[in-house]
């Protein structure tokens, strides 16, 4: 028996609307950018796709998109249509509890290529079709060449850090007593480091000091890329912006209100700064 942990190979290669996906192959089907799974939260069986067929038409798209320890990963989709009853749809944060890493990194690719393929059905240079490139990674247009490959929004994300003590901040859209590390999308012409900077300058009113890189996630939400990064406390008083925060405050290490979800990077981020902090070793 086999125990080794299973392992996502990304890749791509375009199949036929009504090409056999494959006995061994795992099909992920997407309507729109949400993915259809049983009620178990497992990939539908080939009669349950056959039943997907029958009710939503053929997909809009097919093509390979990685393996999963060897075995193919296709993925199916279909404009935005309402899961049949059969199926419910899969929620990543719900997954995270229930897929294995390799699984979910599936996942996380295939929800963003879903996004990415229905975002560019019809060319933004001439306005005709677009169709799938046979081996690379693009829609391409059928008139005029144009080109269109996956879109990655990089964001960056930062704990902020002073003496035991570290900054979060609460989004409306969080779940109740929920605070995370501060973040915000990268603008044209910034590095990662000068976002989070301005980031923090406009959310909170303060300056930072002395970045260090932590990490990155993928975050299919719907194409972001989370770069992380501890800083330290510069100078100015915590002003929430308006708007866009609606609690802000400093939290010591030891008294930590409700936290993202253990598996993502701002907890993470968290987690490391709280261990030093124990440890009384500076985080480097």
């Amino acid at each position: 028996m086999n125990d080794a942990a299973p392992v996502f190979e990304p890749g791509y290669a375009a199949l036929a609307p009504d090409e056999a996906p494959g006995a061994s192959a795992y099909v992920f089907p997407f309507a729109a950018s949400r993915l259809l799974l049983t009620q178990e939260a497992a990939l539908p069986t080939a009669a349950a796709l056959s039943t997907l067929c029958c009710e939503l038409g053929a997909p809009l798209r097919t093509f390979r998109f990685g393996a999963l320890s060897g075995r193919p990963c296709l993925m199916r989709v279909w404009p935005d249509a309402a899961a049949p009853a059969r199926f419910i749809v899969g929620d990543f944060r719900r997954l995270w509890g229930q897929w294995p890493q390799a699984w979910l990194a599936a996942f996380v690719r295939a929800r963003q290529l879903a996004a990415w393929c229905l975002d560019n059905r019809h060319c933004g240079a001439c306005g005709q079709a677009m169709d799938l490139h046979a081996t690379e990674i693009a829609c391409v247009c059928t008139a005029c060449g144009h080109k269109v490959y996956p879109r990655v929004s990089p964001v960056a994300i930062g704990i902020v850090v002073k003496g035991g003590e570290i900054l979060l901040g609460r989004s409306p859209h969080f779940a109740p007593g929920m605070f995370s590390a501060l973040a915000g999308f990268v603008e044209a012409g910034e590095s990662v480091e000068e976002c989070l900077c301005r980031e923090i300058r406009e959310e909170a009113g303060i300056e930072i000091r002395n970045l260090r890189y932590f990490g990155s996630q993928s975050w299919p939400y719907p194409h972001s890329l989370m770069i992380g990064f501890i800083a330290d406390y510069a100078s100015g008083e915590p002003v929430a912006q308006e708007d866009e925060i609606e609690a802000l405050g400093w939290f010591a290490l030891d008294r930590l209100p409700g936290l993202p979800h253990p598996g993502s990077l701002a907890a993470r981020m968290i987690a490391a700064v709280r261990a030093s902090w124990v440890d009384k070793t500076p985080f480097a």
